[in-house]
């Protein structure tokens, strides 16, 4: 983290964002799950706008020096239609993360513990994708906006609460008696979540939120589809199978509307989108990225990635 910041009245809270990622992510979840929450009026409310205000900042340090990372390579994303989608679409090969050796491993030899671990971290960091595209579809442009909705649809099991995605991956967790905390999860699986609730719940950053959603769209089916091989393999029963396994094969039609149904469009009614949806891409692939460098610090080495609670 490079930025520079020279706002004296905030220099207290700049440590927390450069120096201690663990401190920093922790608070930002913590204070994430409480103003999502639905919630009554509040004596507190001033105080609750202060912590806001402070909470928002350090937030907006993390994002931008996420977006410094990333930018070279973002600005070398086309403007033009066809060969945005291009880029896009190459992203499911050489983007930050794919092809990690993680998931081949958790597909042929982890063993139930090591799955259960890694499922704790994904369920701990997981910030729930049909909420982050409803807050993305705010004000969209319309082709855009209903494609957005077909695939909140689709995120709430069209209507049967069977079929809600969220609550599919609640049942796994629940039958593989798995405790997903804030404390017990390492600090990149909680920036990554904290990242895309950024995404979706700041206007400055509408379009990098459709560009990150619209990554995991495209390049989550593999390593789903690889999750799922070892649950299979490991003889998980079918209630904690299912979200992978329909997550291997749901979003691989999701992610051809989505780039025709959202992202052409956006980009064919104002070029200059393009920088900012490729910089949300690009920032969630590396987030993932530091999330797998994570877990194989945990499950392969004599020296494990540092927790969130140490």
């Amino acid at each position: 983290m490079t930025t520079q910041y020279t706002d004296t009245a905030k220099t207290t809270y700049v440590a927390p964002a450069i120096c201690d990622p663990m401190g920093l992510h922790q608070s930002l979840a913590r204070w994430n799950h409480r103003r999502l929450a639905p919630s009554a009026p509040s004596p507190t409310w001033e105080a609750d706008l202060k912590e806001e205000s402070r909470m928002r900042w350090l937030e907006g340090v993390w994002v931008e020096n996420l977006r410094e990372e990333v930018a070279e390579q973002a600005a070398a994303a086309p403007t033009d239609v066809d060969e945005f989608v291009a880029w896009f679409e190459a992203l499911k090969h050489d983007g930050p993360g794919q092809g990690d050796r993680l998931f081949d491993w958790l597909a042929t030899a982890a063993t139930l513990d090591d799955m259960k671990w890694f499922l704790t971290q994904e369920a701990a960091g997981e910030a729930g994708f049909d909420d982050l595209v409803a807050l993305a579809q705010i004000k969209a442009p319309t082709t855009a906006k209903l494609e957005l909705a077909r695939n909140y649809w689709d995120e709430m099991g069209r209507g049967n609460e069977g079929g809600m995605h969220g609550p599919m991956l609640d049942r796994a967790v629940e039958a593989l008696q798995l405790k997903p905390s804030i404390e017990g999860t390492v600090w990149p699986s909680l920036a990554l979540a904290n990242t895309l609730t950024a995404f979706a719940t700041t206007r400055r950053y509408a379009w990098h939120a459709i560009g990150a959603l619209g990554v995991v769209e495209l390049t989550a089916p593999t390593r789903v589809s690889r999750v799922a091989e070892g649950l299979k393999r490991l003889q998980a029963p079918p209630v904690v199978r299912k979200y992978f396994e329909l997550h291997a094969v749901l979003d691989v039609k999701h992610a051809e509307d989505w780039i025709a149904n959202v992202l052409r469009p956006l980009v064919s009614q104002d070029p200059s989108r393009a920088r900012h949806l490729a910089e949300g891409a690009l920032i969630r692939l590396k987030c993932g990225a530091m999330c797998f460098e994570a877990y194989r610090s945990q499950l392969w080495s004599t020296t494990p990635f540092q927790m969130a609670a140490e």
